[in-house]
């Protein structure tokens, strides 16, 4: 593949530079970094504007404020201590086997000196009083009992480790039994120390039966260190966070930064860094390059011309930046961006299709922008702007307006129900969004109409607004050709009613038809006295011209009429009919008589010759075969249906062999159609009448006027 030359690079450059432009103004007129948005005022300095909150926010506290409330949250956990069984059964046991050991030295009859051994092999540290005391069986059996029933009291009950309780500080403590737990305090939990009292074999026996749970205590605290919020208040979308001229506060100051940081969490540009650029840019551009793409390969016509393009470029520009005024003072109220007057204006000049993709097209690129992230902007948008896409579908009157307005009402107000029942909103505030959109409405109406001239005449596009301004009889041209070539406006309204039905029956523009016929030989009035239909019977001022000046005359009504059409601005699509209804065909009538008469020797076939060019349009192709009928059923007497359609026939296909239909956009089908309307339109209007008594003033077929006295 060849690369693109210097020419193509000019042509498709001027139209997509639009793409990389507007990216750029939405980058620029959109509230887009941190700092535009939320800038970071210092407490005690004066704001120099509004500062509105774009979106519902919240205030999150410092680190030191997250982490003295979540100490104080997780001192409120007491401690854990799980009750160890074993340790009771253990002691039991220990004690047992001790006495037992004591019961058989004391029977063997050691004395205290064997229950000394015995008490040193258990790792007891006895003296003499307390030995002699143990081999009393008496006292012995009693100290076992004691011990058992301490055990019971106490052991079973939970006692804690030597020095446990002196480094714990919480008043309360939890007390932990297999699945069970019980909160008991501080206070009423046995120490060792308590032991000492009794005796000192309670020192050796003792098994401390609560364990301190560490691991269950801290995860507990952990729980709640984590439930902490870490958000200190909400701030709502549409809250002024600082007023003009306002002092900064801390708690403003707080907002501010919370919202500097949401911002940058939500990917809002904060610098001018190349990133921070490119990244918005490059997005913005990918979205509108759709668009574009879409004409190249669907609206080409609209993308040869550079001033529609224009005309798009500069209407998604104006768009934008309203909705950069609205994004930075109003952003709750997207219903008021102005993408419906967009749509209705693109909807009047091209069509429906291409007003609904560039609304939503622009309606995404709108609801990408960061101020609107956690706003319903694209939605309203969307349903704003392809609500007035396809309500407008014909404007040929003021009132035509009414209807667009009242659906695009009814749609914002639909929008706003679906929005607040989904988030829980009032009926005030529904009610308020759907005044606003239908205020939105209006204005985009009233814009349309206002600007639709100034639309016309930058892209060249002719509205059906305009050709009913054209179509006036009062117009100065139309005035004209009325007084001045009364034959030829006569000619130019029977064209026009057939026009216009075959227009209409084919789906071609009826309305241009018609007011295409108005103006398409308006180059006779130059000469109007030159023209057959103009001329009183027996003066034919060609009688006393050569054929080859008729011909001239004749040509010259064409060049004649794109003058005065030219003069008077007529649009390109109605100047069209002068040239393009005779297209390239010959004037056969002067070719013949020049043919015949020999002056000036052997006739050139190109002074004979209209200078078109050939239709281009289906309008104009019905117009061609149209002055031909017209002309041709002037000239036969006795006309009947079945000679009306045999004339219609011959016509056209006497065109079609000449080529003269070969670049207007018809297929055969078409062409068919447009004959059988020539035909049912023409039959009504060449009817017979009954003849009325002259004696009631009637008017027979014998009829002739009174000789002169």
């Amino acid at each position: 593949m060849s690369p693109p030359t210097k020419e193509q690079l000019r042509y498709h450059g001027s139209r997509w530079a639009w793409v990389v432009g507007l990216a750029l103004l939405a980058y620029l007129v959109f509230p887009s970094s941190a700092t535009n948005v939320a800038p970071l005022l210092e407490p005690g300095s004066v704001a120099d504007r509004d500062v509105i909150a774009p979106f519902t926010f919240p205030v999150n506290k410092s680190d030191q404020e997250l982490a003295r409330e979540a100490e104080e949250l997780a001192s409120t956990v007491k401690p854990i201590y799980q009750y160890q069984e074993r340790a009771l059964d253990s002691a039991k046991i220990a004690m047992h086997a001790f006495f037992a050991s004591v019961e058989t030295a004391a029977d063997q009859g050691g004395g205290a000196a064997a229950i000394l051994q015995v008490a040193k092999a258990n790792g007891f540290a006895l003296g003499a009083p307390e030995a002699a005391y143990l081999a009393k069986g008496g006292k012995r059996h009693a100290l076992e009992r004691a011990l058992s029933e301490l055990f019971d009291r106490t052991l079973a009950l939970g006692v804690t480790g030597p020095g446990v309780l002196q480094v714990e500080q919480a008043p309360d403590l939890i007390v932990r039994r297999r699945a069970g737990e019980q909160s008991v305090s501080r206070d009423q939990v046995l120490t060792f120390a308590q032991y000492l009292v009794y005796v000192r074999l309670a020192g050796h026996l003792f098994r401390p039966t609560l364990i301190p749970n560490t691991l269950e205590t801290e995860r507990r605290r952990d729980e709640l260190r984590r439930s902490v919020d870490p958000s200190k208040y909400i701030v709502r979308a549409g809250d002024r966070i600082v007023g003009a001229h306002e002092v900064v506060t801390n708690e403003a100051h707080e907002k501010l930064v919370a919202l500097h940081s949401d911002l940058v969490r939500r990917g809002a540009a904060t610098s001018r860094s190349p990133g921070g650029v490119f990244g918005p840019v490059l997005r913005d551009s990918l979205i509108l390059a759709i668009f574009w793409v879409l004409l190249v390969f669907y609206r080409r016509e609209t993308y040869r011309e550079r001033r529609q393009v224009a005309l798009i470029g500069g209407l998604f520009a104006l768009v934008l930046l309203q909705a950069a005024a609205v994004a930075r003072f109003v952003p709750r109220h997207a219903e008021i961006i102005i993408l419906p007057f967009m749509a209705m204006l693109l909807t009047v000049l091209f069509n429906g299709r291409v007003s609904m993709i560039a609304a939503m097209i622009l309606a995404i690129v709108i609801g990408l922008q960061p101020v609107f992230h956690d706003l319903p902007a694209l939605f309203l948008c969307v349903v704003g702007g392809v609500t007035a896409a396809l309500t407008v579908r014909v404007l040929r009157r003021r009132s035509n307006f009414y209807v667009p307005v009242l659906i695009i009402a009814l749609g914002y107000l639909a929008g706003a129900l679906a929005l607040g029942l989904t988030g829980s909103w009032g009926v005030g505030e529904i009610a308020l969004r759907g005044v606003w959109g239908a205020a939105n409405g209006l204005v985009s109406a009233g814009l349309t109409f206002f600007l639709l001239p100034v639309a016309e005449s930058i892209t060249g596009i002719t509205t059906d607004l305009t050709l009913l301004e054209l179509s006036d009889p009062s117009r100065p041209l139309l005035r004209r050709l009325s007084l001045e070539a009364p034959g030829t406006y006569a000619h130019s309204v029977a064209m026009a009613n057939l026009v216009e039905a075959a227009c209409n029956r084919i789906g071609a523009d009826g309305l241009l038809g018609r007011v295409g016929c108005y103006y398409h030989d308006i180059g006779k009035i130059k000469n109007p006295q030159y023209f057959v239909e103009n001329q009183t019977r027996g003066n034919n001022p060609h009688d006393r011209l050569k054929a080859h000046q008729s011909a001239q005359i004749i040509k010259a009504h064409v060049t004649d009429g794109l003058a005065l059409a030219e003069e008077a601005r007529l649009p390109e699509a109605v100047a069209a009919f002068i040239p393009e209804h005779h297209g390239t065909t010959e004037i056969t009538y002067f070719l013949d008589r020049a043919k015949k008469s020999g002056d000036g020797g052997t006739p050139r076939p190109g002074d004979y010759v209209y200078p078109g060019p050939k239709p281009h349009s289906a309008e104009t192709a019905i117009t061609m075969l149209a002055d031909s009928v017209e002309a041709a059923l002037r000239v036969l007497e006795d006309l009947t249906p079945q000679k009306i359609e045999e004339v219609i026939n011959h016509i056209v296909r006497t065109k079609l062999n000449a080529g003269q239909l070969d670049e207007a956009p018809m297929t055969l089908r078409q062409i068919d159609q447009a004959k059988q309307e020539f035909v049912r339109i023409i039959s009504g209007m060449y009817h017979n009448r009954i003849d009325y008594p002259e004696s009631s003033g009637g008017i027979t077929a014998t009829w002739q006027p009174a000789a002169k006295a």
